[in-house]
């Protein structure tokens, strides 16, 4: 039995913390530990071979505590199944709908199969990277790495609920793969001038797309009232989202909305467009007169934007690559970094320059330029000077 000795005045008193005891199994001899609980109530765990092993455990037990971190093992007893629906309604009211759909899915198909049954007291991170380096085997690096932030992520709520001491899928390194980004489909002035010309109809739609760089969502949820003809401005305050069949109105991507330059030879087509509508009517609604659905590329697709490719001989590409070529030809008329930015509703400069890095790569040029001149005016060439052989 374990002993904890305190003084009361000049009087030293023993406190029990816990014992160690024996049983019969059908296996044979058993121990037993058992130990106060902070709160006084009683707790215990069964089915040590060997009692310096329970000793052992009850010790660990009792420093846990002096350190303030003691986790009760019962706790540690929930399921994944348990946890894992609390964190995903949780997740279904804080996450855009496009957002939440993955993360739902992840659980669904991957982390829910093959942990769902076990204790969070049990796993250990050589389990979960085994499992991520099987996930990599099997998947993306991208459906990978979602997956693992859902196990990951569950684990926090039992480390901040006191089930466990530590998340065994944050410690240490588990393999995750790297995400390889692949480069970007850019049109040029006259590639998008022939693919407006085969969209038919929808020629307003993609030069709006490819010269102000807004979502798709975002044109699918444009208003009249969002349009500021006179001073060639639309605002971007809502983001229509096709998940799984329906569509969704919320938030912008950034939950925040923004001043977009609409160039002005598009101005007055926008204009004629939207004559004697609503304000409240949508500027490109789809057939139904609701939101339109996003145009697929995809193989099989039979949509009007694949349509239009063909027609236009342009290589296979979606609607995204038209708000990237949005990206190009601003960076080709000498926008800057930041202005970029507000255009497409980065966060940050750094996140713009990260993603279209590929498109600064002639700004080295510029400063290499830049640096021979100001040197040549410096006379930076006399350092070089060769004197004459014949001198």
């Amino acid at each position: 039995m374990l002993r904890n000795s305190t003084t009361t005045g000049d009087v030293a008193v023993d406190r029990r913390v816990g014992s160690v005891r024996p049983y019969k199994t059908a296996a044979g001899k058993r121990y037993e530990v058992r130990y106060l609980e902070p709160d006084g109530s009683k707790g215990g765990k069964r089915g040590f071979e060997r009692k310096r092993d329970a000793e052992l455990w009850l010790a660990e037990v009792e420093s846990s505590r002096a350190k303030g971190n003691f986790v009760d093992p019962k706790a540690a007893r929930v399921t994944i199944d348990a946890l894992g629906e609390t964190w995903l309604e949780a997740k279904r009211h804080s996450m855009k709908p496009s957002s939440f759909a993955p993360v739902a899915t992840a659980w669904r198909l991957r982390v829910q199969p093959t942990w769902g049954r076990w204790e969070v007291g049990d796993i250990r991170h050589t389990d979960v990277r085994a499992w991520v380096a099987k996930l990599t085997n099997e998947t993306g690096a991208t459906v990978t790495i979602r997956t693992f932030g859902v196990l990951a992520s569950i684990l926090d709520d039992a480390v901040f609920d006191g089930r466990i001491p530590n998340n065994p899928a944050r410690m240490g390194r588990v393999g995750l793969p790297k995400k390889s980004r692949g480069r970007h489909g850019y049109l040029t002035h006259q590639e998008v001038i022939r693919l407006a010309e085969a969209s038919g109809e929808r020629k307003l739609l993609v030069l709006v797309l490819a010269y102000t760089g807004i979502r798709w969502g975002e044109a699918a949820a444009l208003r009249v009232r969002d349009l500021d003809l006179d001073r060639g401005r639309l605002h971007v305050t809502a983001n229509a989202v096709e998940v799984h069949g329906k569509i969704h109105e919320g938030t912008p991507k950034s939950h925040k909305g923004r001043l977009v330059p609409i160039p002005r030879f598009l101005v007055q087509e926008l204009r004629t467009a939207v004559e004697d509508r609503p304000r409240d009517a949508l500027v490109f609604p789809g057939k139904d007169g609701q939101f339109m659905r996003r145009a697929r590329s995809d193989s099989g697709s039979k949509s009007w934007f694949k349509s239009a490719l063909t027609k236009a001989d342009l290589p296979i590409m979606t609607t995204h690559d038209l708000r990237h070529t949005a990206a190009s030809l601003a960076v080709q008329a000498g926008a800057n970094v930041k202005t970029i930015q507000r255009m497409l509703g980065h966060t940050s400069a750094a996140m713009t320059l990260d993603v279209y890095s590929d498109l600064f790569d002639t700004d080295l040029d510029a400063v290499s330029a830049a640096l021979d001149s100001a040197a040549e005016e410096a006379g930076i060439g006399a350092l070089f000077a060769r004197e004459d052989p014949a001198d």
